[in-house]
Order: structure tokens, then sequence, then C-alpha cells
């Protein structure tokens, strides 16, 4: 089996709603760009190194239990990053991770965005989201 890896673009969501409503100047909106974002169905969410967090300037919401190669343990939450990925884009919660580890993009912004991951061809496939092909399900 293969590895995806993929370049994320992520904006501290809070300061590009400033910036959008005049109360930050658009140079002031922080961001960065991450490149071989390893793509883990194995991860339920966006999970981004603790520097990474620190220059977005993410919000903390709190700390989660959640299961790791290491057993359960106590993560931090932040809240209101924005990703950019192959063109789809969407506002997430990340997990911190210490500082060094390699960023995760997990399940839950996969399925938002319509991207599905294939192996085989080492890459990210994009669903379709029109007519009766649409992968979105609504009951």
């Amino acid at each position: 089996m293969g590895k995806i890896v993929v370049t994320l673009n992520l904006t501290n969501d809070v300061d590009e709603m400033l910036a959008e409503r005049g109360f930050i100047p658009s140079d002031g909106i922080r961001r960065c760009t991450l490149d071989n974002v390893l793509v883990d169905t194995g991860a339920t969410r966006l999970c981004l190194p603790a520097d990474i967090i620190a220059k977005l300037g993410l919000k903390s919401v709190g700390t989660i239990e959640a299961k790791t190669a290491m057993g359960t343990q106590s993560v931090n939450v932040y809240d209101r990053v924005r990703l950019n990925v192959e063109g789809k884009e969407g506002s997430y919660k990340c997990v911190e991770l210490p500082v060094g580890q390699t960023p995760l993009l997990g399940l839950i912004p996969l399925e938002d965005l319509g991207l599905d991951p294939d192996l085989k061809k080492q890459r990210l496939k994009h669903l379709p989201t029109t007519d009766k092909e649409t992968y979105l399900t609504i009951l």
C-alpha cells in the first residue's frame, strides 16, 4: 500500500473574518503552507504540530481524550483553522501534535470536502457533488 501526502494552505479563520469586516488589514491574516501533510484515514481530525498552531494563533477550545499509538491520551483542541487542499476549502477544529511530528489530514475534513484517498494511485480522488452521483447524503 502507498501513502498519500498533500500540500495544505492554512489560515486563521477568525483573522480572515476580521479582515473582511475591516478590523485588521489583509496582510495581518496569519497563514502558512504545509507540504508533505500525511493523509491519514486512521485520524479523525486535522492534526497540527504545536508550533504551527502557535504561528496561526488558533484559539484553544479545550482538551479531549483520544486514542493514539501509545494508548489513550489527553490532547488539546483548537478552533477555526481554514484549510485549502486541492482547491477544496473548509473551516475545522484541529488537534495538537508535538512539535516536529508530521501533520495529519484526517477523516472529518476529507469527508466534508468530498475527498477520497486512492492509495493505489497515491492521490486524493475528488468525489462528485452534482446530480445523482453526489457523495452528499441528507436523510
